[in-house]
Order: C-alpha cells, then sequence, then structure tokens
C-alpha cells in the first residue's frame, strides 16, 4: 500500500483547516475567518483499502511581527522538510499575492513534490477562478486542482492523486484513528475556537488556552480546568464579558462540543489569567507548548 505524510500549506485564512477536516471527514483542527487560527502541526489521518494519507495542517506562513509568529513559520519549513507530498492552498476568490509567490519561491528552493490546490470555488465566479489558475500556471508544478474545501468539490480526485504519488510503505496509524494530537491540544483548540470570531482587533492573536486539569470522576463526567490567556490587563474583561456574558457563552458552545467529541458529560471550568506580552516572551511561549525549532 502507498502512505506518507502531506503538508498543507499556503498563506494564512486560504482554507487549509477546513480541507484538512473535509479530507479526513472528520473535524481535527479548528476554523475561523480569523487569520493564523493554526498555531500547531496538526495531523489528520484518512485511511483507504490502498493507502494512509497523514495530512499535516499548518499554521499560515507570513511576515512575522512576533516571536511566536517567527516559531510559527520556522515550524512550517521544519514540516515540509519532512513532507512526501505538499498541498499548496490558494484562495480562488482573490489573485495570486506576495504571500503566495513567497511560498511558491519557498516550495520550488525546496523542490518537494507539490499539489496546488485552488480553494473556494464556491465563492468565487469562474472568471476568478480562471484568472488565477492562469496565474498560478506560471509555477513548475504539473497538477492543480479547483476545490471547495467548504462543500467537499473536487476533493476525492485531488486525493487520489496525492495518493498516487506516496511511496509503498506502512500504516502510521490504526485504521480508524483520524488524529494523534493529545486530549488536551484537541480541548484546549475547541475553547480557544468559541472566542475567535467573538473578539476583534488584537485580541484573537492575544488569547490562547491552555489544559490544566482533566480528571474522570466515578460517574463518568469529565471535570476540565483550563486557563484562558491574554496578554494585558485590559483584554481580561473583554475575554470575560459583561457580566461574564462572553466567557459564559463560549464555555457553554465548548462543553457541548467537548461532550459530543468525548462521548461524556463535561464541566468545564474556565479561568481567564494574564501572562503579560507571551507572544514576544521565549520563556512563556515554551511553557505554553511553542517549541523553538
Amino acid at each position: 500500500m502507498k502512505s506518507g505524510f502531506v503538508a498543507v500549506v499556503g498563506r494564512p485564512n486560504v482554507g487549509k483547516s477546513t480541507l484538512v477536516n473535509q479530507m479526513v471527514g472528520s473535524k481535527v483542527a479548528i476554523t475561523s475567518t480569523r487569520p493564523q487560527t493554526t498555531r500547531n502541526a496538526i495531523r489528520g489521518v484518512v485511511n483507504a483499502d490502498e493507502y494512509q494519507v497523514v495530512l499535516v495542517d499548518t499554521p499560515g506562513l507570513h511576515k512575522p511581527r512576533t516571536e511566536l509568529g517567527s516559531r510559527l513559520n520556522s515550524l512550517v519549513y521544519g514540516t515540509l522538510a519532512e513532507a512526501d507530498v505538499v498541498v499548496f492552498v490558494v484562495d480562488a476568490t482573490m489573485p495570486v499575492g506576495p504571500g503566495d509567490r513567497l511560498i511558491a519561491e519557498r516550495l520550488i528552493e525546496a523542490g518537494p513534490d507539490v499539489v496546488v490546490a485552488v480553494n473556494k470555488v464556491d465563492a468565487a465566479s469562474r472568471a476568478q477562478t480562471v484568472s488565477l489558475l492562469v496565474e498560478a500556471s506560471e509555477w513548475p508544478w504539473q497538477h492543480y486542482f479547483p476545490i471547495s474545501a467548504r462543500t467537499g468539490e473536487g476533493i476525492a480526485e485531488m486525493l487520489e492523486e496525492i495518493a498516487s504519488r506516496l511511496p509503498e510503505g506502512p500504516r502510521y496509524y490504526p485504521e480508524g484513528m483520524i488524529t494523534d494530537q493529545p486530549e488536551s491540544m484537541v480541548i484546549a483548540e475547541i475553547v480557544r475556537e468559541k472566542f475567535l470570531g467573538r473578539l476583534r482587533d488584537e485580541l484573537p492573536h492575544a488569547l490562547t488556552v491552555r489544559v490544566e486539569d482533566i480528571e474522570e470522576r466515578a460517574d463518568g463526567l469529565l471535570d476540565i480546568a483550563a486557563d484562558v490567556i491574554v496578554e494585558r490587563d485590559s483584554q481580561k474583561g473583554i475575554v470575560i464579558g459583561k457580566q461574564g456574558s462572553l466567557l459564559k457563552m463560549a464555555g457553554t458552545e465548548a462543553r457541548t462540543e467537548l461532550e459530543t467529541l468525548l462521548g461524556t458529560r463535561v464541566n468545564l471550568m474556565l479561568r481567564v489569567t494574564v501572562e503579560k506580552d507571551w507572544q514576544r516572551t521565549p520563556q512563556l511561549l515554551d511553557r505554553l507548548g511553542f517549541e523553538d525549532l
């Protein structure tokens, strides 16, 4: 059988996480309209009789403004070095931009096997899609797939092409396993997702979540304690909301999703804390799990 690792790369907000979820057939990565939603290399596993594709969803490559941004870019480049195939995702609703060209240059230099996914064709006009395909055809790759990560259009054909390019190999993960993320990371990311769409300006980037404790009671109820971390005292009140409204709303949504995912009742306890300038402080980034590669 064929098996291997496939890095999914692109600039922020082109739909990489939505694409990974669609290919896996289940939610393994959080999604948001906010750029730089993904902060880890998230593996999603696609199993078939003839192949196993291990998808690695990466943070969007961008011009970093913080130590966190630099570490996220390093994470992407490290993932590229280990990939058997790279899926380069571009947005059909927008022309090829400087960010796309920078990624293309890096891929050409690195020389991996590349498949280009022209995403969001469900939202783009035919003229927009054709125009982007013409622009992208200047790159030295042969396979371009107009797709919609949201609806699934074109995904099956692209997945077959990706699988055909993988080497012969073993199943790296058991059948039925769709992600190798630790449970604490999955929980933290689901909680963070529920805040992203409700926060403005710099706050989505200034917020992270750390799971402090997971404990199962005798009756099966799961107690989960997590810190919602921001960078400044002024942000703390915004995240909590008037009379705790935002914290309660996000917590309720996260608890409901976690109960479905984990198959048990959940008692989710969220605490908002301040870690001053954590995005710019190497020691705090280390402690929060954003390793320097």
